[in-house]
């Protein structure tokens, strides 16, 4: 009969206080990682904090100044018509003026912050090689930017009802709503573009140019878009800051709208925010472990 087989493999191994120290404080970044990458973010953006607040507040403040007591006066025949007729020029202009704040925001937040992560500070490396992940630092980056908009969206906002270049008081809550929700919808493919491209090569400045400045100018902000030649319209239709100025007038003034129209404007916006996101996500997460 043979020997029963021992089922022992002996004593365990002493834990290694190092290691487990290691893991558990991996465990947070982990976690939590996202946050982290914000939070950097943000401190980062101290180093050019005066310039937020001051075109955050000072240049809604220069442009409602500009058009409230300079452009409106030149105006003889109003643009803007909610439900009980004409409105003020400046209450036209405002949910476009708001919209475009956001937009700004994108262009800087997503262009040369990240190529600086990428290739000039390496900042993003450096985090990939902790237990951040890639598609973290990403979400990381949307977070912070996310959140400068929500401070330059907000302070427009209030100064929109200091100026009563609203219809609506309550409208005030909504707008920068809309505004984040432009700012993202035109960032994401924005921030893919730029986690694609290995150097800068003039792209921003071309994206600034003949994308940002033609966007701004056609797209509804200063007068509506059917008073525009037919050929310039597709600009608009193309454009998220069209659709969210669209939507940001009915809810200032009651602009007229179909539910239809307004599903679709915000049909557009999310989709470019959402498809855009998911498009970043992917070419972080494959430059950064490729």
């Amino acid at each position: 009969m043979s020997a029963a087989v021992s089922t022992s493999i002996g004593p365990r191994p002493p834990r290694d206080p190092a290691l487990d120290a290691a893991v558990a404080g991996a465990v947070r970044p982990r976690r939590y990682g996202a946050w982290y990458v914000a939070e950097h973010q943000l401190r980062a953006m101290r180093s050019y904090g005066w310039t937020i607040v001051m075109s955050g507040i000072g240049t809604p403040l220069m442009y409602l100044l500009g058009i409230g007591l300079g452009l409106a006066t030149f105006l003889d025949v109003p643009v803007g018509f909610g439900p009980d007729g004409p409105v003020p020029y400046v209450v036209f202009v405002a949910p476009a003026l708001l919209v475009s704040a956001t937009v700004t925001v994108a262009t800087e937040e997503f262009t040369y912050t990240v190529m600086s992560g990428f290739k000039w500070r390496r900042v993003f490396w450096g985090m990939n090689a902790s237990p951040v992940a890639p598609g973290q630092i990403a979400t990381g980056l949307v977070l912070a930017a996310g959140a400068r908009m929500v401070f330059v969206a907000t302070a427009y906002a209030g100064l929109i009802l200091a100026f009563d270049a609203v219809g609506r008081p309550a409208a005030a809550l909504v707008l920068p709503l809309l505004g984040v929700l432009a700012g993202l919808a035109f960032g994401m493919p924005l921030l893919a573009f730029s986690a694609s491209l290995k150097d800068d090569g003039g792209q921003f400045a071309a994206v600034q140019r003949f994308v940002f400045t033609p966007m701004f100018l056609f797209s509804g902000t200063f007068y509506p878009l059917d008073t525009l030649p037919v050929w310039l319209h597709w600009i608009g239709w193309v454009s998220p800051l069209w659709h969210a100025t669209e939507l940001g007038r009915l809810v200032s003034y009651g602009a007229p709208m179909s539910t239809t129209t307004a599903l679709t404007h915000l049909a557009v916006l999310v989709a470019l925010a959402a498809g855009g996101w998911v498009l970043a996500r992917r070419i972080f997460v494959g430059r950064l472990r490729g």
